[in-house]
């Protein structure tokens, strides 16, 4: 364990609660867009419109425009941006300087980037430690995915081995963060249990990565300065993971004490609050890619779990003493406006967008090769008494400091804040956009009481734009060719529903599908037709509505999930997948063995795979429909085979 020595036991214990562990130090081995925060037209911070939908974030459709500052009451308060928040000084006992280390994703075969990273963010926390006078109010903070997924040559013995989460990757991601010459803290994300030949189970992974770490806890909780916080909340589940391993799943022992924490830290007491996860919440508004994170279901921290995916802006929300939430995750660059979302936006654009005093961050990545845009970026927090900034280290520039959002604080709970710069985005960068829709945008459709909307008055195509609100409060939308489901309170994507091979060329209508009999009259005597009902929240509201993708040649209906979602949870956690793999690589040696094929390429053909639950309106199950297993194409390239001999 590491010896502590950052502030006094007394601070320590009021600042941070129980279960919280405070890391101590390791040894060294131009302006374009502002916004001012308010609470809301009616002193709340819902939004106009049902079910608290919030409007666009800033450029969350590309666009690189941002919020006027506007007062609590709307008035003009803006004038100069906000200047000198991030001028750090020893007599300023709130002055505070936090480099923060996106996905790293160590390969050991490949540490030049990293040399060269550690070199440019040395140079800051020595400057740092000169101007403060003092070493417990600079602190490093890396955002998780520690390790390469991949075999780094690491192992003799498994050539199979992904170096991710393993003992070996964490003891040399320890070995790294440690020699920064600061207290460093960590937090886990998606790929850092995933040492799954070496851990049977999370609970084994999770320990290893703690004591590599020295950290008690998954979370953290650090005071870099007077009345400051610096938490992070940390991943926890991955072979247990119900969908996809690539979801941050925060579990419900972090999600308290969270809540706890931030309770007791309130913004009229002057504290101000840093989050740091690996992925950022729902309601965030930072760019994502569509293509892959979306669909995939593993875009915002527990994204398959809907009361707990949007409990953390609802956090945020509510306590004001949030002043900034860091993720990375998405290995995409900070050169784009909406890699930084504000608490609020101009009012021309839409309402509050309602994301309390907290200012939202992405992070990028160290090493070229695991850029997705190709930065080599990390983020650089310094704060004072009157605000803070939010920076760029450009490891592709030798380590140039470019500032990208200044704020300022008007009192305990508004702020000001200013991009530093326009959007510096490359034109082929329209390829991680993803269009977030809004209350009365070019792309709404169809008011709630209609019984009959067609959405689509022609064929969909790639460029087709097209959402609407279903009578219980969904919200789907057609966008590149795809149908995606998006959260009802901050409209933000969840996932995807029709893909575009099955959407493209055709149109979209929804309908009235409860029958009069079965509707319930609240207002009389009795619950005539209450046997209609299947107790499901999604039928509480007395209209019922089916979800049709029609062309000339028939109609689908899009039923919902049995929670009453629509977004597909198709993709499940690797180790499921890797056992399904294996036992088809089985079914093909038996093929080999059994069936007349000359060859292991003939016996794969031969091998399809089936999964339940099997889908039918039908009460008896007659057929498991072995024709649509596995991969439909595959199935219909066999069938016709077997048709044309």
């Amino acid at each position: 364990m590491r010896r502590a020595c950052v502030l006094s036991a007394a601070l320590l214990a009021a600042a941070c609660p129980a279960g919280a562990f405070v890391q101590p130090p390791r040894a060294a081995s131009a302006t374009s867009a502002r916004f001012a925060s308010t609470n809301g037209a009616n002193g709340d911070a819902s939004a106009a419109k049902p079910n608290g939908a919030a409007a666009k974030p800033n450029g969350a459709n590309g666009d690189s425009s941002a919020a006027k500052p506007n007062g609590a009451n709307g008035e003009d308060s803006s004038a100069a941006a906000p200047s000198g928040v991030g001028d750090v000084s020893a007599s300023d006992p709130y002055s505070f300087v936090v480099p923060v280390l996106g996905d790293l994703h160590i390969d050991p075969r490949k540490m030049e980037d990293y040399e060269v990273g550690r070199k440019h963010v040395r140079s800051i926390i020595d400057d740092a430690k000169s101007k403060l006078g003092r070493e417990d109010g600079v602190a490093l903070v890396s955002l998780g995915d520690l390790g390469e997924s991949k075999n780094c040559d690491h192992n003799p013995d498994n050539p199979f081995e992904l170096f991710a989460g393993t003992s070996k990757c964490h003891e040399m991601a320890s070995d790294f963060l440690g020699s920064f010459g600061v207290p460093y803290e960590v937090i886990g994300g998606n790929h850092d249990l995933e040492g799954i030949d070496e851990f049977d189970t999370d609970a084994r992974n999770l320990r290893r990565f703690l004591s590599a770490h020295g950290k008690e806890t998954p979370q953290f909780c650090r005071q870099v300065a007077e009345k400051t916080l610096l938490v992070g909340l940390c991943s926890t589940i991955f072979r247990e993971a119900k969908y996809t391993s690539h979801e941050v799943i925060i579990d419900d022992d972090q999600i308290r004490w969270f809540e706890d924490l931030v309770k007791s830290k309130p913004a009229d007491e002057g504290w101000r609050i840093f989050v740091f996860s690996h992925a950022p919440p729902n309601g965030s508004g930072i760019r994502i890619i569509q293509e892959n994170h979306v669909v995939n279901g593993c875009c915002w921290l527990n994204h398959s779990d809907e009361k707990n995916c949007r409990k953390f802006i609802d956090i945020v929300r509510e306590h004001r003493c949030i002043k900034g939430w860091f993720s990375g995750h998405f290995h995409l660059g900070q050169d784009y406006q909406d890699s930084i979302t504000f608490p609020t936006i101009d009012p021309s654009e839409g309402p509050y967008p309602n994301r309390g005093s907290c200012v939202f961050a992405q992070t990028s990545v160290m090493r070229a090769g695991t850029s997705r845009d190709g930065r080599q970026q990390s983020r650089l927090l310094r704060g004072t008494e009157n605000g803070f900034e939010i920076c760029t280290v450009d490891h592709q520039k030798d380590g140039a400091i470019r500032v990208d959002a200044t704020i300022a604080y008007r009192d305990d709970s508004h702020e000001v804040g200013v991009y530093a710069h326009e959007d510096e985005a490359y034109d082929h960068d329209n390829y991680f956009k993803v269009y977030q829709p809004q209350f009365d945008d070019h792309g709404y459709v169809c008011a709630d009481e209609e019984e009959l909307c067609l959405l689509t008055p022609n064929p969909i195509t790639e460029e087709t734009v097209a959402w609407w609100q279903l009578s219980c409060g969904r919200v789907l939308g057609v966008v590149n060719g795809m149908m995606l489901e998006f959260d009802k309170s901050t409209l933000a994507p969840l996932g995807l529903v029709v893909s575009s091979d099955m959407l493209l060329g055709k149109q979209v209508a929804i309908v009235d599908s409860g029958l009069e009999e079965c509707l319930i009259n609240f207002e009389e005597d009795g619950m005539d037709g209450a046997d209609c009902a299947d107790g499901s929240d999604e039928t509480n509201d007395s209209r019922e509505q089916a979800v049709l993708v029609f062309d000339d040649d028939g109609v689908t209906v899009v039923q919902p999930n049995a929670d009453g979602s629509y977004w597909r949870k198709i993709v499940r956690n690797k180790i499921a997948r890797m056992k399904e793999q294996r036992r088809e690589k089985a079914a093909i040696e038996f093929a080999q063995g059994f069936l007349p094929v000359r060859n292991e390429d003939e016996a794969k053909e031969k091998v399809v795979s089936s999964w339940g639950p099997y889908k039918s309106t039908s009460g008896v199950a007659k057929s498991t429909n072995l024709g649509e297993t596995t991969n439909e194409k595959k199935v219909q390239k066999k069938e016709l085979k077997v048709y044309t001999r």
